[in-house]
């Protein structure tokens, strides 16, 4: 592999780990040695063929006290059939996308037998997150130690051993010379150019590279908003035609720039290959659980669920669920506006220039309250949409978009249509649309930006004082990296629809 993260000082070839594996710190030795069994084994005894070593003393070659965190990578043969097994497309020498298979590896581009730079880092990753994912029980009726942890044929593992609390999580590991060059090109120079989206594709994958491909397309495209609209923030004119005006070239607005990002969006993914990934290539979700069978389509072994069973847990479980959390917001929003009218009456009263300010106090809260219960209704949604057992995980990305798209809109908007439209006061929809967007805003900056990483920057200072203690009996780069990493957060995100 090209990824120079460390070279493992062991007796068989070089290893380079690619993704991290943490267990809870009280796991038996006997969960750990079945783990690694299913892990190494071969594909066709039910394993994922991958490499799996824990954190190696540097000189004796023995595993660091009380070891949990154990390394995963694979052989660049591996990685190449995963690439077939996963579907993935690439660029031919005669131009066109095809889907990879490890026979004709000679006809795609860039692919050479010495040649270790043919699958990007993001490639790699998925490939290693995709075999662990899609391992699976066979005879198993339990975890080995955990008689309570149950097993039952086409059960994917790793999900059950994170549910169980075995496994408390597995990231991927950064290559820390690549992302420094990224740094250089991306944002380190301040300078007026592109984004280099091609190598965020290469390193973070293509949802990443989309979300910062539309950030970028959207910063242009809001130039010409922000020119027309800036006589209209200056000066306050009373004839409304004017506004109507500017409605109007709103609304064209809009539609030809999501028009024109389709166009682009749909380049980006045919030239990364995942425009036309087809859905049959698409394996079972490591979340889907059911009776092990035969699949009447591809023939191959995966678990079997009725859909009407599924299509009940959706029409009687988690659409009464959704209806009741927007009429919770509804009711939300009826109480903001009773605040709305306590403080102005309050102030009415008064008159005075501290109770002016008690005005914005009912907006400021009512955002705080949007941002919570937006965040508590995604863990829901996930919830119910995992129970829900849908097989692929385009059909759960769907149902999980139409979840939180729909609570979210009603939740952060129908206050501000609300104002416009039933109570159509003008004054207080400026006042409500200022305060809502301002303080979410501030309230997102502190919780994705400065508690992480306030945090971290705690955490890395510990971490540098047990490096220390350790003094060279590890190879103590490597082990720093992935303690640091392991106190990352996630970073949520709904996937980019074109």
């Amino acid at each position: 592999m090209r990824v120079t993260l460390s070279t493992l000082d062991t007796c068989e070839s070089s290893f380079t780990p690619l993704v991290v594996i943490e267990l809870a710190q009280d796991v038996k030795d006997e969960t750990k040695e079945w783990l690694k069994n299913r892990i190494i084994a071969k594909k066709k005894d039910g394993g994922a063929q991958l490499l799996f070593r824990p954190l190696l003393n540097k000189y004796e070659k023995e595993t660091l006290e009380n070891q949990n965190l154990y390394l995963v990578g694979a052989s660049n043969v591996r990685l190449l059939l995963g690439a077939e097994a996963v579907g993935l497309v690439k660029e031919c020498t005669d131009a066109a996308m095809r889907a990879f298979t490890y026979g004709t590896r000679h006809n795609f581009k860039g692919f050479h037998d010495n040649n270790n730079d043919f699958l990007t880092m993001a490639e790699c990753q998925f490939i290693i997150k995709h075999e662990l994912e899609n391992l699976r029980a066979r005879d198993e009726k339990m975890i080995p130690g955990y008689p309570q942890a149950k097993l039952y044929p086409g059960k994917s593992l790793m999900r059950r051993l994170l549910t169980s609390g075995i496994v408390t999580q597995v990231f991927p590991l950064h290559d820390t010379e690549a992302l420094k060059k990224l740094e250089d090109t991306w944002y380190t120079r301040f300078a007026l150019k592109y984004q280099p989206i091609d190598s965020i594709r290469s390193y973070f994958g293509e949802t990443i590279a989309l979300y910062f491909g539309f950030l970028e397309y959207f910063t242009f495209a809001l130039i010409p908003m922000a020119i027309i609209g800036l006589p209209y923030y200056l000066f306050v004119w009373e004839d409304y035609d004017k506004y109507v005006i500017f409605a109007s070239f709103n609304l064209i607005w809009s539609t030809v720039i999501l028009e024109v990002w389709k166009r682009g969006c749909a380049n980006m993914t045919y030239r990364w290959g995942t425009l036309v990934m087809k859905r049959q290539f698409e394996e079972p979700r490591p979340g889907f659980h059911g009776v092990l069978g035969i699949n009447s389509v591809t023939g191959r072994e995966e678990p079997l669920y009725s859909s009407y069973k599924r299509q009940l847990r959706i029409y009687l479980v988690s659409l009464p669920f959704v209806c009741l959390c927007l009429y919770f917001s509804l009711y939300v929003m009826m109480i903001y506006f009773d605040m709305e009218d306590w403080a102005l009456s309050l102030h009415e009263d008064s008159g005075s220039e501290w109770t002016s300010l008690l005005l914005y106090v009912p907006s400021i809260v009512y955002a705080v309250v949007i941002e919570i219960m937006n965040r508590l209704y995604r863990y829901a949604a996930e919830f119910l949409t995992s129970w829900e057992n849908h097989r692929l995980e385009s059909a759960y990305q769907n149902h999980l978009v139409l979840k939180v798209l729909v609570f979210n809109f009603l939740n952060c908007f129908a206050s501000l249509f609300y104002i416009a439209f039933v109570l159509k006061d003008m004054k207080l929809l400026r006042q409500s649309l200022a305060t809502l967007l301002i303080t979410s805003q501030i309230l997102n900056q502190v919780v994705e930006s400065l508690l992480p990483y306030w945090l971290q920057r705690k955490y890395c200072a510990r971490v540098k004082r047990k490096v220390q203690a350790l003094k060279s009996e590890v190879d103590t780069t490597l082990y720093e990296q992935v303690l640091l990493e392991k106190e990352m957060g996630t970073y949520l995100q709904l996937p980019l629809l074109c």
